[in-house]
């Protein structure tokens, strides 16, 4: 497994989040002073300025970090192994069966509380 050392963050990463932070904020104003625009273009104007955060963003250190992550996620997942069709109807078919068993002992359970509590009351 591939060990990634410490990268110290770049002294432009507070600008770029505070670069995202306003194009964020902006995108949820706009929203909102647009509104009597057609909802095709603020959605479009939201979409585009929620794109552009994303781009900045994931130029920082941060960001960097996350597109590794979701590398080493793909890998890993590409690594499982997935049960076949038969094992999983099987699973699928000890599961409800086990619901349906402990349903009905717990309705059982209750009806015959139910009983004890009407014979009880009156």
């Amino acid at each position: 497994m591939k060990h990634i050392a410490e990268v110290p963050e770049s002294r432009r990463d507070g600008l770029k989040w505070s670069v995202v932070v306003t194009l964020l904020v902006l995108a949820v104003v706009g929203n909102a002073y647009f509104s009597d625009q057609a909802i095709l273009y603020r959605v479009l104007g939201v979409v585009v300025l929620c794109a552009l955060a994303a781009v900045i963003a994931f130029t920082t250190t941060k960001g960097q970090e996350l597109l590794e992550l979701a590398r080493s996620a793909k890998k890993e997942i590409q690594r499982v192994v997935w049960p076949t069709r038969p094992e999983t109807i099987q699973t699928t078919g000890i599961v409800l069966v086990a619901v349906l068993v402990v349903g009905l002992m717990l309705w059982m359970i209750d009806t015959l509380l139910g009983w004890a509590m009407s014979g009880v009351i009156g």
